[in-house]
């Protein structure tokens, strides 16, 4: 069992503010500022620094803080293990993004709940931010993701690589043409959320090329893949999401593909969990019959 300290230690992380921790916990300000002194005469290091009346976390802190969340969430998981003990079904407790819980992770689901029949499951559908949340809060034990994340925190195995692309709707005016970066710069570009990984991939992208979302004609900001293909098959505008995700519209030539020059992504699809878990075996075996 975890020091209850340790649960002060990580609301402070979270608020970088004492005060506000403090009050989270519903404990008082002097009992907070004990249980971090506690914590770093036991470890003998320093887990904050002090400037201008601001906290942020020191080297050893941030190492701290790393393990102690994927100790906290082991700890989690342990004691949901436990409350289960009687229940022969096995829980599977996981996340995914929007493009993989849309688009990969159906049939997947489909084959393994046909093979096994005693499964509990709970999925959540996040985009990448979330998910590394919902991993650290203990909401969720693994995630399937499309965007990046800190190896630093992770661990993972890759599941596949997914080709990104460029669409629009088929009577749009750059249909068939031999296009560079700046002939889209007149377009209105549909894109995803902020903290969205296919957001990500094209805004890295860009900025390689010192080109900003900003410099296309307007966005229109959607967190849902289905009505981002629904407008631009309107040629309400181009967007950029994964071919695994327009497959079938591609298919039956709803969507035509944007042939950009020099324009070529491919990105890693993840399943994560926190780095040095105790039950990484469980997530390579989840992975075997699951997964792969």
């Amino acid at each position: 069992m975890l020091d209850f300290r340790i649960d002060t230690f990580l609301e402070v992380c979270k608020y970088m503010n004492i005060t506000k921790a403090a009050k989270s916990l519903n404990i008082t300000q002097p009992a907070a500022t004990q249980h971090i002194k506690f914590l770093e005469n036991s470890y003998n290091i320093k887990l904050f620094n002090y400037k201008s009346k601001k906290l942020s976390l020191t080297k050893e802190g941030e190492i701290f803080l790393n393990y102690i969340t994927t100790l906290k969430h082991d700890d989690l998981k342990l004691r949901s293990e436990i409350c289960l003990i009687d229940n022969k079904n096995l829980q599977l407790n996981f996340g995914t993004t929007l493009t993989i819980g849309e688009y990969l992770i159906p049939d997947k689901i489909i084959k393994y709940l046909t093979d096994n029949y005693n499964v509990n499951m709970k999925i959540l559908v996040a985009n990448t931010n979330e998910l590394l949340n919902y991993i650290n809060m203990g909401n969720i034990d693994f995630a399937i993701i499309e965007g990046n994340f800190p190896k630093n925190e992770f661990d993972y195995i890759k599941v596949s690589a997914e080709n990104y692309i460029g669409v629009c709707g088929k009577n749009c005016e750059l249909y068939s043409k031999n296009l560079s970066l700046e002939d889209l710069l007149n377009q209105r570009l549909i894109i995803r959320e902020k903290g969205s990984g296919s957001r990500e991939l094209i805004e890295k992208y860009l900025g390689n090329r010192s080109i900003s979302i900003n410099d296309f004609s307007n966005t229109i900001e959607i967190n849902n893949i289905n009505t981002i293909k629904e407008l631009v098959k309107s040629n309400i505008g181009i967007t950029f999401l994964y071919e695994a995700a327009v497959k079938k519209e591609l298919k039956n030539n709803e969507l035509v593909k944007l042939h950009i020059k020099d324009f070529k992504i491919e990105h890693d699809f993840n399943l994560i969990w926190r780095k040095n878990s105790k039950y990484k075996n469980y997530y390579y075996k989840i992975f075997e019959d699951f997964i792969k």
